[in-house]
């Protein structure tokens, strides 16, 4: 930003800020939600769609990775709502190529531009959080992750009712696609110009040459940061994944309760990412942190030692708690110092999502071996981790020095 901005234009940011989020979960789900039906079009058995898939996963990892250097040179509000609008253009590619042509190939690419769109967005998306928190002096990132988590729930239910009513995959996406293109151009006047842009004027600093922004993935708090993101982000990646299937698995529930205790997990962590901007302002992201690896490690061993269903569950709900801050916090912390913000959220957001990508899948692999239950001991060592460099997510001041919590 070069521009000080008053309090009104403050708050139409947060605002405009909030809704990008819920639009990005909202897209995301509306994906998801229809996998169903155009599995069921192309054809494609468990295995096919399994490389469908790995479209996304691509698409993804290239956008994280490019994201940084995106909104250094072209700043958080171009690379945020392009980000969205190539999302957009993906789910058409999605819809044409689910519905028009019945070719997976087309789905494939339109699942890797989604997923390039998506990436880059998410990563502006940190970035101008960090930047309104720093406007605002107030924690915002968990209270905008859990506009995420709402939007996919939304989009779950839209998703939903879309089935159910017959209405056709093409004719959803195209709805979505036009929703989302309204809304970003709407929206884009509110996001001040230039968040995250390297320039000679910030922070006293000239701007970063490609290979200081390759140094900062190797910063040591960076690196700690990441690790804090790793641990937390596979607890929660794992649980999406595999905990309905923990229940009936491993404690012999119905598929229905363990979808039903697969909801108090995302409850509990939408709850406390909704409140959680109360906590970190009185007790500072380290306490809290600390507090969240404890209520995770507690909550896993409760799920992995458990007899029954039902304590299972109140383990669930700590597992919940523990899981709902390390994304936000360690992505909040990454945009401490201003010079260099967007590499530094680009690192530590691309080290979650890598979690997200390929811890599940191993955790399965694991599990084939000695059980679900049992590789929930791998989850367990990640967050222990992750709360020894809890530290790491001290405050720091422009000049890098470590300030207060």
């Amino acid at each position: 930003m070069h521009e000080p901005l008053n309090a009104r234009q403050i708050g139409l940011w947060r605002n405009a800020i909030y809704v990008i989020f819920t639009l990005c979960g909202f897209a995301t789900a509306t994906w998801i939600s229809r996998t169903p039906a155009i599995r069921d079009t192309l054809g494609a058995s468990t295995g096919q769609m399994g490389w469908i898939i790995f479209g996304l996963s691509i698409g993804s990892i290239l956008g994280l990775l490019g994201a940084g250097h995106f909104i250094a040179s072209k700043g958080g509000r171009f690379v945020m709502m392009n980000g969205l609008l190539i999302g957009a253009g993906g789910l058409a590619i999605i819809g044409v190529g689910s519905s028009f042509f019945t070719y997976a190939p087309v789905v494939f690419i339109g699942l890797a531009i989604f997923g390039f769109g998506v990436g880059i967005c998410d990563v502006a998306m940190n970035v101008e959080g960090t930047m309104l928190e720093r406007a605002t002096k107030k924690s915002l990132l968990t209270g905008l992750h859990a506009a995420f988590s709402l939007g996919t729930f939304i989009g779950a239910v839209v998703g939903w009712y879309a089935t159910k009513s017959h209405i056709s995959v093409i004719t959803h996406l195209s709805i979505v696609l036009i929703l989302l293109v309204v809304l970003i151009v709407y929206l884009s006047r509110f996001v001040p110009k230039g968040t995250g842009q390297e320039s000679k004027t910030d922070a006293g600093a000239p701007t970063l040459t490609t290979k200081e922004r390759l140094a900062i993935w190797k910063e040591p708090r960076t690196l700690m940061l990441g690790i804090i993101i790793l641990g937390m982000t596979f607890a929660e990646g794992s649980a999406n994944d595999w905990l309905p299937l923990i229940m009936v698995d491993g404690y012999d529930t119905s598929p229905t309760t363990g979808s039903f205790v697969y909801g108090m997990f995302v409850a509990a962590m939408t709850i406390v990412r909704a409140t959680g901007g109360i906590l970190l302002d009185k007790f500072g992201r380290v306490a809290v942190l600390r507090a969240s690896a404890l209520s995770a490690i507690v909550g896993l061993l409760i799920v992995i030692l458990g007899h029954n269903y039902i304590i299972a569950s109140i383990g669930v709900v700590l597992w919940g708690f523990g899981a709902a801050f390390g994304f936000p916090v360690a992505l909040s912390a990454a945009g401490d110092n201003p010079h260099g913000v967007a590499v530094r959220v680009g690192a530590v957001a691309t080290a979650g999502y890598l979690a997200f990508l390929v811890g599940p899948p191993l955790l399965g692999m694991i599990g084939d071996s000695i059980g679900l239950r049992m590789a929930l001991i791998v989850v367990l060592v990640g967050i222990v981790f992750a709360g020894f460099t809890s530290h790491a997510a001290k405050p720091i001041g422009e000049n890098g020095q470590a300030t207060t919590k």
